[in-house]
């Protein structure tokens, strides 16, 4: 057992408002993951438009606060106005972002309507591509979306089958538009984005002033051009938009889940210097306006090394994204033939990793006012062709989402130390090494309305448990209502439809609490969950 581990709360130190859309999902029709997981007209759940009930139903109860859709990088190759109508008169495209047919049998219409079936909110994602995605495209998809009535675009809507106006409020500037691997890039002009951006999010909020939008920063804090790109464009939109949007997928070496888990304090560093920048900018643009940001995509996962070259610099990026490939095929998805995603390792560690990510945007919460994780959607509802059940991960988010509401406190944790060894992944994937990573993880959360505190813990230690003393003087009346605890110690195992229970939280009954002291033992790699109510 290693040693005691200590973390302290007071009710005065408080961090920022918990948004509800901290805990949202993305969608993007990458594989089966449209066709296939949410549409299968040939699925024995199937409803009137062709969607799996049974995967709309597992969602509804987990109340999913919010989805963003349609995608990703999808959308700056597709065309909304191809996508709406009978289905027999929709033209089919081909994808070049990820090298598939898109049938349009899942469009615009069907988009909305399914978030509407699992009661979550669409963040909607436009096409705001060079050459393929235009300031008009954005006015009319805004007036069919939200418009009520009496004009060319909401009337085709209320013709379409949807009387009431959809009333999407957040809308995206395009997706990724620094990356060059995007379709039509602003990679080389980020003044031509921003004031791209200023005069769309400008047309779009005289259609519908009730809405708000995002612009795209850098897709990761590995651009070369980071936070030059984020500074070039805000100078020349801040006044009209309201989010930055901004994207990092984490990855570490095979078998290292210290630095799988450790990878949130990058995540912190991006949003840092994000939030830095945009104050420096709020100040040049002489605003009131406190920006936030919507961390729109992320994810942890291992990753082999792939081989690295020397010596290419600033352009290994472009080395990867201009090789073309003469002997790949586009793919035309059978959402009735999904084919199994099998990932590597366990549900628990999968579940870890992502969570640790959400304590760090909780951390964050004065200045990350949305979060939507990708694998969201099975994070909360695991499914194949025929099934769906509850993947570990499903009760760290049903956590998040019933129980970290309120306020975000400040943390302070005393406990045993780690370092992470700088390492390549690959050219554009160099993590620099950090030192003094604690192995107790925690955020907490202070609902004043229902006087509810919830801290949520994760030990990321591998093979040592920890005995915890949670310190709450500050608060007066507490009255202990229980810690749950998930942890699995075969971390090769997984739930499964035949196998739901493999891994499932249970009440830790040996925590106690006594003169504002709660103390517990963690089970090496779990999650804690404490609440008090007072």
């Amino acid at each position: 057992m290693a040693q005691t581990a200590k973390i302290v709360i007071h009710p005065s130190f408080q961090i920022g408002d918990i948004s509800p859309r901290l805990f949202s999902t993305f969608l993007e029709p990458i594989g089966t993951m449209v066709n296939g997981t949410m549409y299968n007209p040939k699925h024995p759940t199937a409803n009137a438009l062709g969607f799996r009930q049974d995967v709309i139903d597992a969602l509804k109860v987990t109340d999913m606060p919010a989805i963003r859709l349609p995608g990703g990088n999808f959308v700056s190759g597709w065309q909304w106005k191809d996508s709406i109508g009978p289905k027999s008169e929709r033209k089919v495209h081909l994808d070049p972002a990820w090298y598939q047919y898109i049938t349009n049998e899942v469009g615009h219409d069907e988009y909305l309507q399914w978030a509407e079936a699992v009661q979550a909110e669409s963040l909607y994602t436009i096409n705001l591509g060079m050459g393929t995605g235009t300031v008009r495209d954005a006015m009319d998809i805004v007036e069919y979306t939200n418009h009520p009535g009496g004009s060319y675009w909401s009337d085709l809507r209320r013709k379409n089958g949807h009387e009431d106006p959809y009333g999407v409020k957040i809308w995206y500037l395009g997706n990724e538009m620094d990356g060059p691997w995007q379709l039509g890039s602003w990679d080389k002009n980020p003044k031509g984005y921003g004031i791209l951006a200023n005069e769309t999010s400008k047309v779009m909020k005289w259609i519908d002033p009730t809405i708000k939008t995002a612009v795209c920063g850098s897709s990761a804090p590995f651009m070369d051009h980071f936070p030059q790109w984020e500074e070039e464009v805000l100078q020349e939109c801040y006044d009209s938009v309201d989010y930055l949007s901004i994207h990092h997928y984490h990855s570490a070496p095979e078998g290292d889940y210290r630095c799988l888990l450790g990878g949130s304090h990058y995540y912190e560093d991006f949003i840092d210097t994000e939030a830095a920048l945009i104050d420096v900018i709020q100040s040049k643009m002489r605003s009131d306006k406190k920006m936030m940001i919507s961390f729109d995509e992320y994810g942890a996962m291992i990753r082999p090394n792939s081989p690295y070259v020397p010596g290419l610099g600033r352009y290994a990026l472009y080395k990867t994204h201009y090789a073309f490939h003469p002997d790949r095929k586009y793919i035309l998805h059978d959402p009735n033939n999904m084919q199994e995603r099998l990932f590597p390792g366990g549900d628990m560690i999968r579940a870890l990793s992502m969570a640790s990510i959400q304590l760090a945007f909780v951390r964050r919460a004065d200045r990350v006012g949305i979060g939507c994780m990708t694998g969201g959607l099975a994070a909360l509802c695991a499914s194949n062709r025929d099934h769906v059940w509850k993947a570990a991960s499903y009760y760290i988010y049903e956590d998040l989402i019933h129980l970290c509401k309120g306020t975000s406190l400040q943390i302070s944790t005393e406990c045993e130390t780690f370092d992470m060894p700088g390492y390549v992944i690959d050219n554009t994937s160099q993590y620099r090494g950090r030192e003094g990573v604690p192995y107790v993880d925690a955020a907490a959360a202070w609902d004043p309305e229902s006087r509810k505190l919830a801290v949520f813990v994760i030990n990321r230690n591998v093979d040592a448990s920890y005995p915890l003393t949670l310190d709450l003087t500050g608060f007066s009346g507490l009255s202990f209502l229980q810690h749950t605890e998930l942890f699995c110690k075969d971390l090769e195992l997984s739930n499964s439809y035949d196998a739901p229970d493999n891994i499932v939280p249970r009440v830790n009954e040996a925590s106690s609490f006594q003169n504002s002291m709660l103390t517990a033992s963690l089970q090496p790699l779990s999650w804690n969950v404490f609440t008090l109510q007072g």
